[in-house]
């Protein structure tokens, strides 16, 4: 395989994981392979902070949603990038998503890039608190809510409209009373910076950048692709559909990312 002369000439790999890597543990992706939405936009974080009933809708959209993330479970792919990074080839993992299936199949040297769902912070007094705790919390405020079904949509939301996001109490901070958020930063928000210098300073360090599940249409991910292309690192692409590196990289591999993973094993 390509990709096994790859490691051999750059065996130490910066990886940047996009949401096609969990796609098989049952968790939809926002693009297709055109790098085109899929549904309709995602929350923005503004919104988010700005507005009440955009917190109270997306409070009841994630208590039906939550149970996607809460029960998926690591797939090939996470096993196998831990498994090589227990044998020294990744220096760190870069991952855009948010639920923590990379940490549960053992990888250590993670970089939550947009934030982790298992954490939800107050807005006010910046208490973090478990994000399982606070869905028993919003079940037995909303015990309405345990008969509903509702269309899955990525990272834990669900399709829920109209009259019943009214009827939705949503949850407040037991320490201040003060408005809660996903320990997230949602489409349009800032990754702190002290996040993003960690994993530039990786990428001084490493052979290669390697992109998987990606199509890096965002560029708070397409922005390292740039910082390996000024540092003559070589970019590997691992990914079925378009992605915004593609004229970047010198190596594109259209194969499921779990298969061409679990080869290098």
């Amino acid at each position: 395989m390509i990709l096994n002369h790859f490691i051999t000439k750059h065996p130490k790999w910066v990886v940047l994981t996009g949401a096609g890597v969990s796609l098989s543990s049952g968790i939809p992706t926002y693009r297709d392979e055109k790098g085109e939405w899929q549904r309709s936009k995602p929350i923005q974080h503004q919104e988010f902070i700005q507005s009440a009933y955009v917190r109270r809708r997306y409070w009841a959209r994630s208590l039906l949603g939550w149970s996607t993330v809460a029960l998926a479970e690591p797939n090939p792919a996470h096993f196998a990038l831990a498994e090589l990074e227990r044998r020294g080839q990744i220096e760190l993992l870069i991952s855009q998503n948010v639920d923590n299936l990379h940490q549960r199949a053992g990888s250590q040297k993670v970089v939550d890039l947009h934030g982790n769902l298992s954490r939800v912070v107050c807005l006010s007094c910046g208490t973090l608190s478990s994000r399982a705790e606070l869905q028993k919390i919003m079940y037995e405020a909303n015990p309405h809510f345990a008969e509903l079904v509702a269309e899955t949509r990525p990272d834990g939301d669900a399709n829920v409209e109209g009259e019943i996001i009214e009827q939705f109490k949503p949850p407040y901070c037991a320490v201040c009373g003060g408005d809660l958020m996903p320990d997230v930063v949602f489409f349009g928000g800032t990754v702190p910076s002290a996040r993003v210098e960690t994993c530039m300073q990786a990428l001084e360090q490493a052979d290669a950048l390697v992109v998987i599940g990606s199509s890096l249409k965002v560029y708070s991910g397409y922005r390292f692709c740039v910082k390996a292309k000024e540092l003559n690192k070589p970019i590997a692409l691992i990914n079925p559909g378009w992605t915004r590196a593609d004229d970047l990289a010198q190596l594109k591999i259209t194969e499921p990312c779990a298969a061409v993973l679990e080869s290098l094993l």
